[in-house]
């Protein structure tokens, strides 16, 4: 069945994009959530109009995505922790505790799109990644010390 659809699918598309999916995938998944509509000749002529906006739109996202990262890159947080012998941390640092901290930094990020690049046992300094937009992603540094 020929989908055009309406948002982000990260394993099928982008928006606007015009894919072959299963029947029952379109039927019980996409068309439910409305992630997606029908590929018939009435839908695609509207998307031939809609197609100059969703381009804009993107354009848009992908600068204020590319701004925010930026500010991301610029930013380090100190994440404070026990210690046990040789510097060994008690507990893990989660990306809940690094979302919490760059909201503190007043960016606003959501827990699924951060990922903790290095294992962190022990004090010093790690690295974490941000996913903001398909093509933009922001490294920036976590601090681990001794509480």
């Amino acid at each position: 069945m020929k989908v055009i659809l309406n948002h982000d699918v990260d394993s099928l598309g982008r928006v606007g994009d015009i894919v072959n999916v299963r029947n029952g995938y379109a039927r019980n998944f996409l068309l439910p959530r409305g992630l997606c509509m029908q590929a018939n000749e009435e839908n695609q002529a509207a998307l031939a109009h809609h197609k100059r906006i969703l381009d804009k739109k993107r354009a848009a996202m992908l600068a204020e995505a590319k701004k925010a990262a930026t500010a991301i890159e610029k930013t380090s947080v100190t994440v404070t922790k026990q210690v046990g012998e040789d510097e060994k941390i008690f507990g893990s640092v989660t990306t809940a505790e690094l979302e919490q901290l760059l909201a503190a930094e007043g960016i606003k990020v959501s827990r699924k799109d951060i990922t903790i690049l290095d294992d962190i046992k022990k004090v010093g300094v790690y690295a974490a990644q941000v996913k903001l937009h398909s093509d933009v992603s922001a490294k920036f540094k976590v601090w681990v010390v001794a509480g």
